[in-house]
Formats: C-alpha cells, sequence, structure tokens
C-alpha cells in the first residue's frame, strides 16, 4: 500500500470586521484576521487556521508549503518537526509560529478524513464531553451590552462559567473595573463561575490589590493580571490572591510554556494550538502542564481545540471566545453546539474536526 502524499497547501486570508468595537486592557480592535489551510491528498482535504497577520499566509506559500508538499500524509509529528527547522532564521515566534500552526491544524484534519476517523477517535478519546467557558465582556461594551452577553450565555445557554475584560486603560480606571465585575456577578448570579482578564493591564502589586478589593464577589480565575512574560510577577500575585491565576496564551513554543509551568507562575496553563505549533505541540503543553501537577485550558478558537480537549485528561476547559465563535459559526457548517456549558465533539461521527467551509459566507470577507 501507498502511502498517501501531501500533493497541495491552498491559503487563503480573511478580515472580518466586529460586530461592535472591541478592546480589552491594553488593545483596542475592529476585526479579526483568519489565515486558512486547505492541505490536500489526492481528493480528501483538511482545513486549518489561525487568527492573527495576513503575513502568515505568505510564510506558508513561501516557507511551509515546499517544506511539507510531498511528505506523507500520516506522518505529522516529521511534518511538523521539518516546518519548525524551515522557519529557524526568519523568526519562529509570532506570526511564523501560527503559520506554523494552521498548516499543522490542517494536515490533522486531513489524516483523520483520509483515515474517516473523527479527530478525537484518531487522537484517542479521555473524555466525551469538553467544558466551555463564555468570554467577551470587552471593556468598550456598556453596561447593558455586557449584560446581554453574559445573560445569553448563563441564562440563555446554560453555560456556567463566563469571563469579562478587565484593567480598562492599562489599569488607569480600576473603580470602573470593580463596578464591571460587581455588575457582572448580578447578571449571572450565585451559581455561575466568574472570570476576569487583565491581559497583563495591571503592576503587580495592583494586581494583588484589585484582588482584594473584588474578593467578596467569589472571582474564580485571574487572568494575565501582568503580562505573561513576568513570570516571576505572577507566581508573586498566584501566591497573594485567591483566584487562580492562568496565563499562556502567548506561548509560541514548547519552551515557553514549560518555563511558564515549571516556574509555578500559573495555577492553570493556557495554550493556544493556533499559535503554539499546532495540535502536535498543544498536546506536549498538555503533557508538560500534567507533569507539573497543572490543568491545561484551550485558548479561543473552539473549533481547533475541541477535538484535542477531548483527548485531555488534565483539561480544565475550553474558551467559547465571542470573536471567534462568530466567525466560525459563519464560515464552517458542523459547528458545535455549547448548551448546557459542554460540547461533544465527534458525536456526529464526522470525519476530522467535523467542519465544512462555505464558500459563499466567507468569499465577502476574503482579502487575500
Amino acid at each position: 500500500m501507498t502511502d498517501p502524499r501531501i500533493d497541495s497547501l491552498d491559503v487563503r486570508v480573511y478580515t472580518i470586521p466586529t460586530d461592535a468595537p472591541e478592546a480589552d486592557g491594553t488593545i483596542t480592535w475592529d476585526a479579526a484576521t483568519m489565515v486558512l489551510v486547505h492541505a490536500a491528498s489526492g481528493a480528501t482535504t483538511g482545513l486549518g487556521w489561525t487568527y492573527g497577520a495576513a503575513a502568515a499566509g505568505e510564510v506558508i506559500r513561501r516557507q511551509l508549503a515546499p517544506t511539507v508538499v510531498g511528505r506523507c500524509a500520516l506522518d505529522i509529528p516529521g511534518c511538523n518537526e521539518a516546518m519548525h527547522r524551515a522557519v529557524r532564521n526568519i523568526g519562529a515566534p509570532g506570526l511564523v509560529a501560527g503559520a506554523t500552526s494552521a498548516v499543522d491544524i490542517a494536515l490533522w484534519d486531513l489524516k483523520a478524513r483520509l483515515l474517516d476517523l473523527p479527530l478525537v477517535r484518531l487522537l484517542g478519546a479521555s473524555r466525551t464531553h469538553v467544558p466551555v467557558y463564555g468570554s467577551g465582556g470587552f471593556t468598550t461594551y456598556s453596561t447593558n451590552m455586557m449584560e446581554r452577553q453574559l445573560g445569553d450565555w448563563v441564562h440563555g445557554q446554560h453555560i456556567p462559567r463566563v469571563k469579562i475584560k478587565i484593567a480598562q486603560s492599562w489599569g488607569a480606571q480600576e473603580a470602573r473595573d470593580l463596578a464591571r465585575i460587581r455588575q457582572a456577578r448580578r447578571t449571572v448570579g450565585t451559581d455561575c463561575e466568574l472570570y476576569v482578564d487583565a491581559n497583563g493591564g495591571y503592576t503587580r502589586k495592583q494586581a494583588v490589590r484589585v484582588a482584594a478589593a473584588f474578593a467578596d464577589q467569589d472571582v474564580r480565575w485571574f487572568e494575565e493580571p501582568v503580562s505573561s512574560d513576568d513570570l516571576p510577577g505572577l507566581r508573586q500575585i498566584r501566591d497573594a490572591v485567591l483566584p487562580d491565576v492562568a496565563a499562556g496564551e502567548y506561548g509560541y513554543d514548547l519552551p515557553y510554556l514549560t518555563r511558564m509551568a515549571a516556574g509555578q507562575a500559573v495555577d492553570c496553563l493556557q495554550a493556544d494550538a493556533t499559535r503554539c505549533g499546532g495540535i502536535t505541540v498543544w498536546l506536549r503543553a498538555a503533557a508538560v502542564a500534567q507533569g507539573h501537577g497543572l490543568h491545561l485550558s484551550g485558548h479561543c478558537a473552539p473549533h481547533v481545540h475541541a477535538h484535542a480537549a477531548a483527548a485531555v485528561p488534565n483539561l480544565r476547559h475550553l474558551e467559547w471566545f465571542h470573536d471567534h465563535v462568530r466567525i466560525e459559526n459563519l464560515f464552517f457548517d458542523g459547528t458545535l453546539d455549547p448548551a448546557g456549558g459542554t460540547v461533544t465533539p465527534g458525536r456526529d461521527g464526522a470525519p476530522g474536526h467535523g467542519l465544512t467551509l462555505i464558500d459563499q459566507h466567507a468569499d465577502p470577507y476574503r482579502t487575500g
């Protein structure tokens, strides 16, 4: 039997405006860019994507496609290693890591489709249901907008975990941050887990003071209270506050995530398969986290992570991020339903991650 070969990588870039102005503690934005890859072997095609810069598409076309086309479509770790070697001299982190991740994700989808298996069956399931949390609550939202969003997750879809953004304007509006946390708690009730994300907007002692000020709101998760590059600061805050401290979404390689876990900087390690090197490296990050007694949480891009998340025994949950859910529900058939607070990847038996691109929905947003 001849091994299937990777015949081609097709790259498309889409820019999708947000449905309202959005900001977190440190930046603002009004659109998201998706770089989507079709990996083909004969008549079978796999889909993968990253959210980031359009320039990642050129990295795929110029550096990664020549590296992986012609290789065995079943040997994804080998393809991943070859891609990492190919980009060594152009700067592997950042948008280049996003490009590598998108290709890796497409190759896992391709392999599962070639074998006619849901991706979770190919990886091997450790759970049937993947917990999710609603994520949004941008600092630009009015009180009414935030209440509607939180209410839809908690009272409409019965998701028992939600997260809002704080540290507005690099921590310059603490009073508004605290007022929004109190309003969020009133909206979701006492039975919902409430999370906050500062996106690195506070200083170390400021983060500790703010956490003390919201202690009566039963906040369970404090994400990036300071920059995720400040591992000593994260550990200092972790030791001083009640909520679990989380970070890791800007880990563009396994050594970064390993340093964060080994440095006892977080209670839960986050990793993003669209940034860290794809599903291949994301699963390795889960093993690193488990080896250090930590849970792993999937950051954003929920339909990229769902099947891999079901394969991870130390999974905490998956971020059901407003922007990416909106895009993925628009662009793909086969998206998952988070009603009740979990998703069940592979339940319908569709091969791969079970998604099909709806060209007529995606094409109006194509920019490359």
